[in-house]
């Protein structure tokens, strides 16, 4: 089953947003592996992205691996903080 996760960083502004996926998407532009949909933008107080993964063993290994990790160590000019998450099982997915 596909696994959403819609990420809130109260705050957060389209700089942050473009270091940050720098540091965690492969520079091609192409979304991480297992990754279906990727949505970001402006929401009130702050900066929301919205993912969806093929499932949730997708999603967490993404997080644990990779966004973690980098988040972790710091990306100059990335979100500087923590964001609230919300975890979704995904009924439908239309393209």
């Amino acid at each position: 089953m596909a696994y959403g996760v819609v990420h809130h960083f109260p705050g957060g502004t389209k700089e942050q947003y473009e270091a940050s996926i720098a540091a965690v998407h492969p520079s091609d532009g192409s979304l991480p592996a297992g990754q279906l949909f990727h949505a970001a933008g402006p929401s009130e107080g702050g900066w929301t992205i919205m993912a969806v993964h093929e499932s949730q063993t997708s999603w967490e290994r993404f997080r644990d691996e990779i966004l973690m990790p980098r988040m972790q160590a710091g990306i100059e000019g990335g979100f500087e903080g923590p964001p609230t998450e919300t975890g979704v099982d995904v009924y439908k997915l239309l393209p």
